[in-house]
């Protein structure tokens, strides 16, 4: 099924102004990446975009501002994955920061309510009896639960990032930056990042209003912890703006102020929070918070990032290790079984692979799909759409699609909602990542569909794999200086790529872990030291080849310690075919 990968190498448009204690390494990778100064390379908080770009701000803060004033009951509502836990804890830590004093929050239960704002979710949230709704992380394709809140007499205000629809929900305010004609720069922004934004705001209009004249203003930075994990572990671009928000909660975090929940998470991660990276939110911290919203409850997210017990912490974040471990598992069953079923039935008679692929089980778990999509999408570097029914046994199925670059899977679907209306009960998301629902009755009708829409509209191009490369690194920079430089630069994410290296090693040793994953030493050409690396899932059943061509990420080797280095593997080939 594989076809040939492409390494194409980077190549910095300038030199670059920096000082001179910045290594050659890291001033070719930031020019590689269009950033030629340290500002441009590491954006400060100085730097962000005013919060008073963002359409229907004014509106929002009014909101919130009337109801601080009238001990109004707010009830914000989150999501269930990383993005939206933290913008929840967000949104509550700082509207109590800021003066409201009934503040109280909930989240829909995957299981039971599905995605967002949900009519019957409004049904259970009468119990809280609240004066404003406000939903972070979702609610701009939610209609029919804003009508809900509505017609129940409730003040609703959305606050959102995701893609809307032709129409905007009935709300009485929408902070949102992709919604169209808004002003905002940076269409990048996280959930967490937008209700961040509104407190930022808010808190401007409580000092015109001579709100903190008897005692000190509230420190918003505070929360810039909760801003970087759910911005990174939500996979939006790190553009300038994005990278200014994780770079300041990352120092937070390094300097060991991460609130609570966030230090025993670490620490159950096993990571080491003074060296803490971009990667780790992304491999460590994010996942473990996912875990609940995946297979239990986002709710226990949320409670883990709003105590302030360190035991009630510690506890909370055992939990979370353990859901996290069997996430993993059903994970890895489900990806199996995805992988016979391509190579059963998505491969045709040619051995060609389709432009796109919907895979379904009646065994998977809801809560994973979008995990095997996305491991399917890397596989075959294809559109994936993985469904699974949104209850064991029922007609009602849940989708979640992830796509490559170049492809808007968001608007295909759209594309195919206008075709077929009635298709897809509901679908939104970004470009490289969705999510819909259908009947089952309806999947074999979607999957050619959704094949036609893609091979339509799919510039054949792009379905060549290629990695970008930072290119070769000399025997000095293979050390561990330049791998702890590299940890702790960036941030590095989505639209500011970790850096990636390749060049030709010896295989000096190699053994296979757990039936999968290629363990190497390798040494450089004519060079004498002996280099760790791994490849994970990189088995393919044969011995490699004595002189491979590897793609790879140098980092320090914390499993030894001191000053050891291995060779993260994202791409191996024997070296006569690079």
């Amino acid at each position: 099924m594989s076809e040939a990968m492409k390494i194409v190498r980077r190549v910095a448009a300038a030199e670059g102004q920096w000082g001179d204690d910045t290594l050659p390494l890291l001033r070719r990778i930031y020019a590689a990446r269009g950033a030629l100064t340290p500002e441009q390379a590491q954006p400060r908080l100085a730097q962000l975009h005013a919060p008073d770009l963002l359409g229907g701000m004014q509106r929002a803060v009014q909101l919130l501002a009337d109801a601080i004033a009238a001990d109004k009951r707010i009830l914000i509502v989150g999501d269930f994955d990383c993005d939206g836990a933290t913008a929840c804890a967000v949104g509550v830590r700082g509207l109590r920061m800021l003066g409201a004093r009934d503040v109280v929050h909930a989240v829909p239960n995957r299981m039971v309510h599905g995605y967002g704002l949900s009519p019957s979710l409004v049904a259970e949230l009468q119990a809280f009896k609240p004066d404003l709704l406000v939903t972070v992380d979702h609610g701009i394709a939610c209609h029919a639960g804003v009508h809900a809140a509505k017609a129940l007499g409730w003040q609703v205000l959305v606050t959102d990032h995701h893609l809307p629809g032709e129409q905007l929900p009935p709300a009485d305010a929408i902070v949102d930056p992709n919604v169209d004609g808004d002003a905002f720069p940076s269409k990048a922004l996280a959930g967490v990042g937008v209700i961040f934004y509104v407190l930022m705001a808010l808190r401007r209009h409580l000092r015109v209003q001579g709100a903190f004249s008897a005692g000190a203003e509230p420190d918003l930075l505070t929360l810039l912890d909760l801003v970087a994990v759910g911005t990174v572990a939500d996979l939006v671009a790190l553009d300038d703006n994005n990278r200014a928000l994780v770079s300041a909660g990352l120092r937070r975090l390094r300097a060991g102020k991460a609130c609570v929940g966030l230090r025993a998470l670490i620490e159950a991660s096993g990571r080491d929070a003074a060296r803490l990276s971009a990667s780790d939110i992304g491999y460590a911290l994010g996942p473990r918070l996912n875990a609940a919203g995946r297979l239990e409850d986002m709710a226990l997210g949320i409670e883990l990032l709003l105590t302030e017990d360190p035991r009630q912490a510690g506890d909370i974040a055992t939990m979370l290790e353990e859901i996290n471990a069997e996430r993993r598992a059903v994970q890895q069953q489900m990806t199996d079984d995805a992988e016979r079923a391509v190579a059963r039935a998505v491969v045709d008679t040619s051995m060609q692979r389709p432009v796109a692929a919907c895979l379904f089980d009646p065994d998977w778990h809801p809560g994973v799909v979008g995990l095997v999509a996305s491991k399917m999408k890397d596989r075959l570097h294809r559109p994936v759409i993985a469904f699974a029914p949104a209850e064991p046994g029922g007609q009602a199925l849940r989708g979640s699609a992830r796509s490559i670059a170049g492809f808007h899977i968001r608007d295909a679907l759209a594309a195919i909602n206008a075709s077929h209306p009635g298709l897809m009960e509901k679908f939104g998301g970004h470009a490289m990542a969705a999510g819909l629902s259908l009947p089952l009755a309806q999947l074999e009708t979607f999957k050619a569909v959704f094949a036609a829409q893609v091979q339509a509209t799919l510039d054949p191009a792009l379905l060549q794999q290629q990695l970008l490369s930072d290119g070769e690194l000399t025997a000095a920079e293979l050390d561990f200086q330049h791998a702890e430089a590299l940890r702790l630069a960036g941030p590095w994410g989505q639209g500011f790529a970790e850096p990636l290296f390749d060049g030709v090693f010896e295989v000096v040793e190699w053994r296979v872990l757990k039936e999968r994953h290629l363990k190497l030493v390798v040494r450089a050409p004519g060079g004498r030291a002996r280099i760790n690396a791994i490849h994970f899932s990189g088995w393919t059943g044969a011995a490699p080849e004595p002189r491979l061509h590897l793609a790879y990420r140098l980092v320090g080797d914390d499993y030894r310690g001191g000053q050891a280095i291995q060779l993260i593997v994202e791409h191996c080939a024997p070296a006569e075919a690079a």
